[in-house]
């Protein structure tokens, strides 16, 4: 297995490099644009046709995308800071999409009005801060087609909210670049009824409910396979929808947490911890079941 691992490391490594390359070997100007391959799986996730609200825009090259490869007919490009903001302006002008592109000085969507897009872009930011938007601008994102997420941090977190608030996840990806993995997140506002009479919970794609409390540790596994609580837990840790297309880079990350939990839980072993034991086993327990899906035939 590691033999495997140490395999498809190489493969996507040899995949990055070549990416890199190719970017770096264009010519720089206003007849070509290439993304990285982070913010490329985040524009890939767009529906053609969408008018995209680009928050977080930096310099504006994923909002320049949008429009030179035709996916989308206009883009408002936000960002909390002026310094980027002008530079995407100025990226912008180079391009001349200043008729298809609008920048906005905008904390999260505030710039943004009421029905103006139909996709929302947070991109390379922490899930803090990607949930701070997706719930003070609640009202104006909800009434979008989809939310297209890329969060840096507290990526669990991120899923748990969507959830709650009654979106479905219906696509992601998960990108390797320059040592770091980066999940890519789609999702649509779905309605929210009532499930068993237990009050307003968004149903999940797997057929489970919002919210529920903790199941005990007898409750992990059941004569049909994990709990839906413990499946639950998994599928918001990793993603439902990387799980089900046994994507080959969560793959890797797995098991390459598991190899980073066991030496740290040889580690505690040895020096007698046994409260940070207990916790590593769950975590470790977690990886197994998440490498369990892609034993699936």
């Amino acid at each position: 297995m590691k033999d495997k691992v140490q395999q498809m490391d190489r493969g996507l490594r040899e995949e990055g490099a070549a990416y890199k390359a190719g970017c770096l070997g264009q010519e720089k100007g206003p007849e070509t644009i290439r993304l990285s391959k982070r913010l490329d799986a985040v524009a890939g996730m767009v529906t053609e046709g969408n008018i995209v609200c680009d928050v977080g825009c930096d310099h504006g090259f994923v909002s320049i995308y949008l429009i030179r490869k035709a996916i989308s007919p206009r883009v408002f490009a936000m960002d909390v800071n002026s310094g980027p903001l002008q530079a995407a302006r100025e990226h912008i002008l180079d391009y001349g999409l200043q008729d298809y592109i609008e920048t906005r000085l905008s904390d999260g969507v505030e710039a943004l009005k009421g029905g103006e897009a139909d996709s929302l872009i947070c991109a390379g930011m922490g899930g803090r801060l990607v949930i701070r938007i997706l719930e003070e601008g609640k009202r104006k994102i909800r009434s979008m087609k989809e939310v297209i997420l890329q969060p840096q941090s507290e990526i669990r977190s991120v899923r748990e909210y969507l959830r709650k608030e009654g979106y479905l996840i219906v696509d992601e990806n998960m990108i390797l670049e320059d040592e770091k993995y980066y999940p890519v997140i789609k999702a649509e506002p779905v309605e929210i009824c009532p499930v068993g009479g237990q009050g307003n919970e968004a149903v999940t794609e797997w057929g489970g409910q919002g919210d529920k409390p903790a199941g005990e540790a007898g409750n992990r596994q059941g004569k049909d396979g994990p709990s839906m609580v413990v499946r639950q837990r998994i599928e918001d840790k990793y993603g439902p929808v990387l799980l089900a297309k046994k994507n080959p880079v969560l793959e890797m990350f797995l098991h390459r947490e598991y190899e980073l939990c066991m030496e740290i839980m040889e580690k505690l072993r040895k020096n007698g911890k046994d409260k940070r034991q207990g916790e590593m086993a769950e975590r470790i327990r977690d990886i197994e079941e998440g490498l369990s899906y892609f034993a699936l035939s």
